[in-house]
C-alpha cells in the first residue's frame, strides 16, 4: 500500500471542519474496536503488548509543529517501510497538539497515517491529551480551533477531546521497553495497572504520574512536581516499577531537551523530543529508530539509533 505524505499535509492545511471531523471519528471508531490479539500486538485496555519483532520509530512530543513531523517521516522513509513490511510500526508518545501554530494539522496528519496504517500506529496519550481537571496550562486548542474553524470550532474542539480518552496509557515490549508519555507511578503494582490506569483514576494517581511525572538523578523516592501534577521520581522507582514490568528501558517524551533527547538514571531512561523552535527553542529535536528484536539493557545502546534534526 502506497501513501502520499505530501498530499496528507496539504489536505491538512486546507481541511475543513466537516472533513476534520470525519477523520476523528473513523479514528475513535477505530480505536473503540482495538482489542484483544492482532497481527504484531495485543490490546489490553489502554495497554498495548508488543511482539519483540522487527523495528519500531518512535516520535516523542510534537506540540502542534508539522513541519518536524513531516522531517521525520521523509528524513526517515519510514512511511514507505511500513507500506512494505508489516513488521515497521510507529509509535507516537503524545503531546500532538498545543503550543505549536499546527496543531489541528498534525492530529490530521497523525490520525490519517492511523487509519491507514491500523495495525502499525500506537498513539500514546499524552499531559496534553489528558482528563479534564488535568488538562495542560495554558491550554491552547480552544483558541486555535477558534482561529482555524471559525463557528464550528466547539463541536471538533469536542470531538478531539473524547478522542484523547481512546489514546493508549502505555507500550509494552517484554524483557526490553515500556513507552509512555511522563513517567513511572512510584505505587504501580502490576502490567494491569497499566492497562487500567484511566479506570482507576479517581482511586489512584497512576494516569496523572504516566501523563506528567519526570525522571531525576538527584533523588530517591518521589517529590513533588514544579509542573503541579505528576511528580519526580528517582532511580529507585525506575528500577522498581520496570522490575514489576519485565522490562529493561523507560522511553518517554514530555520533557523539551536541548538535544532532541536524554539518559536519566544510569541508561534506564531515555527522553525523547521530536520538535524544535518557540516556545522551547531547543537546538535540536530527535527520534529513534528502535529495533525491536534487540536484547538491549540499557539506553546507551540505544545512542547509534537515535536521530537529531
Amino acid at each position: 500500500m502506497g501513501i502520499n505524505l505530501a498530499s496528507i499535509i496539504n489536505e491538512s492545511l486546507a481541511v475543513q471542519s466537516r472533513d476534520f471531523l470525519k477523520i476523528v471519528e473513523s479514528a475513535i471508531s477505530l480505536l473503540r474496536e482495538e482489542c484483544g490479539r492482532f497481527r504484531r500486538f495485543t490490546v489490553l485496555e489502554r495497554l498495548v503488548k508488543l511482539d519483540p519483532i522487527g523495528e519500531a520509530l518512535v516520535i516523542g512530543d510534537l506540540h502542534g509543529d508539522l513541519s518536524s513531523l513531516r522531517l521525520i517521516l521523509e528524513s526517515s522513509v519510514f512511511l514507505e517501510k511500513m507500506a512494505k513490511n508489516a513488521d515497521a510500526v510507529l509509535i507516537f508518545l503524545g503531546d500532538y497538539g498545543d503550543r505549536g501554530a499546527y496543531s489541528a494539522e498534525v492530529y490530521y496528519t497523525v490520525l490519517r497515517l492511523k487509519l491507514a496504517f491500523p495495525e502499525q500506529i500506537m498513539l500514546l496519550r499524552g499531559n496534553h491529551e489528558g482528563p479534564a481537571d488535568l488538562l495542560a496550562s495554558p491550554h491552547d486548542l480552544p483558541m486555535q480551533f477558534q482561529l482555524r474553524f471559525k463557528e464550528h470550532w466547539r463541536v471538533v474542539y469536542s470531538k478531539v477531546r473524547e478522542l484523547f480518552g481512546y489514546l493508549y496509557n502505555a507500550v509494552l515490549v517484554e524483557d526490553c521497553y515500556l513507552m509512555v508519555h511522563g513517567g513511572l507511578p512510584a505505587g504501580i503494582r502490576s502490567i494491569q495497572d497499566l492497562a487500567l490506569a484511566h479506570k482507576l483514576y479517581s482511586e489512584h494517581q497512576f494516569l496523572e504520574d504516566l501523563l506528567w511525572s519526570d525522571p531525576v538523578d538527584e533523588v530517591n523516592g518521589v517529590l513533588y512536581s514544579p509542573r503541579g501534577a505528576g511528580k519526580l521520581f528517582g532511580k529507585d522507582v525506575t528500577e522498581e516499577v520496570l522490575n514489576k514490568m519485565g522490562v529493561r528501558v523507560l522511553i518517554r517524551g514530555h520533557e523539551p531537551c536541548q538535544e532532541g533527547f536524554k539518559l536519566n538514571h544510569d541508561g534506564k531512561v531515555l527522553t525523547l523530543f521530536s520538535r524544535k523552535g518557540a516556545p522551547y527553542f531547543n537546538a535540536h529535536g530527535a527520534y529513534l529508530r528502535l529495533p525491536l528484536s534487540e536484547k538491549i539493557r540499557s539506553a546507551q545502546q540505544l545512542l547509534p539509533w537515535i536521530h537529531k534534526f
